[in-house]
């Protein structure tokens, strides 16, 4: 009787956990979206000419305990092909006892709709390993023979698509990453959970110049899933002499909070950001997100174009 009723809290622990995980919070937080596309939209592979490495890390809800952190490295470049763009797009998020790590390979196509713009569709295959050390968990009865050793360990695999418009000065794009809703069962248990929603993404933006030296850059990116509000990211930033970037955020519901970049040269882009968390009741118990990003354009040939600013 004892081993059942350990059974039934070791599922209930898990199902809070993982809704907690999907319906908390939308997939891909990232304040540094506009720099980070990669991870959500496989069609903007190869659009920048070059080379491009991106780093990111964020640290949410800084003071609270198992407060979601996540790391993203993204690497993408044109073919010789001019029309074919190839990435990879590593996430790990870890919040509480549950760690992902999702490797994805992504692949675009683009062709010319005008003389300085292009329509890419893309695609992207690979897959996550979900996994959740229950035996770091705080309990009040540590002897909770539920709660001694177990691991769960899962690898799901998936595929998206997505389509991204750009221009010099504007993009546009619709993507969603993970079209397999995948679950998991746990034990053979009829009871299952689903770690993978399917999400929709839009995001889009543009530059206005203002002065010789002055720039406006606002962007957007929205988010849809089902069971969950939408969600839009608006943001704001201003370009002074193609080098200091100075912006803000607001999060729906969520967040807002300043964005401070660096042009160090051509090539090396560092961005960092804070949220101040204002929707949740968690935001009276933490000190913020925190998220500093780092991108590298290997420039490697046609070696003109790196005095055009990419904006995106």
């Amino acid at each position: 009787m004892k081993k059942h009723i350990n059974l039934k809290a070791l599922l209930s622990f898990l199902l809070a956990l993982f809704s907690l995980h999907v319906f908390g919070q939308q997939d891909a937080m990232f304040t540094h979206y506009m720099y980070n596309t990669l991870a959500v939209n496989p069609a903007y592979a190869g659009s920048r000419d070059a080379l491009t490495v991106t780093a990111l890390n964020r640290s949410q809800w800084v003071g609270f305990a198992g407060a979601p952190n996540t790391q993203t490295f993204t690497m993408h470049t044109p073919v010789k092909s001019k029309n074919i763009g190839l990435g990879l797009s590593i996430i790990t998020d870890k919040i509480g006892p549950l760690r992902t790590t999702s490797v994805y390979v992504d692949f675009a196509y683009s062709i010319k709709t005008g003389v300085k713009s292009k329509l890419a569709f893309g695609i992207k295959g690979g897959g996550s390993l979900y996994q959740a050390n229950l035996s770091s968990v705080s309990l009040n009865n540590q002897s909770d023979e539920a709660f001694q050793g177990n691991t769960l360990s899962k690898v799901l695999p998936n595929f998206g698509f997505g389509l991204y418009y750009h221009m010099p000065r504007f993009y546009a794009g619709i993507s969603t990453p993970q079209l397999m809703q995948n679950t998991i069962s746990i034990n053979n248990s009829p009871i299952v959970i689903n770690p993978e929603q399917r999400h929709y993404f839009l995001i889009i933006g543009t530059v206005f110049k203002l002065t010789e030296k002055l720039e406006f850059k606002p962007t957007s990116y929205i988010k849809a899933t089902v069971g969950a509000p939408i969600e839009a990211d608006v943001t704001g930033t201003f370009i002074i002499n193609q080098k200091l970037l100075l912006g803000a955020n607001f999060r729906t519901g969520d967040a807002l909070g300043p964005m401070l970049g660096y042009q160090i040269n051509n090539q090396f882009l560092v961005s960092y950001s804070y949220d101040y968390s204002f929707g949740l009741q968690t935001g009276k118990y933490n000190g913020g997100s925190h998220e500093i990003m780092l991108r590298y354009d290997f420039i490697y040939k046609d070696k003109e174009k790196i005095r055009s600013p990419r904006y995106f």
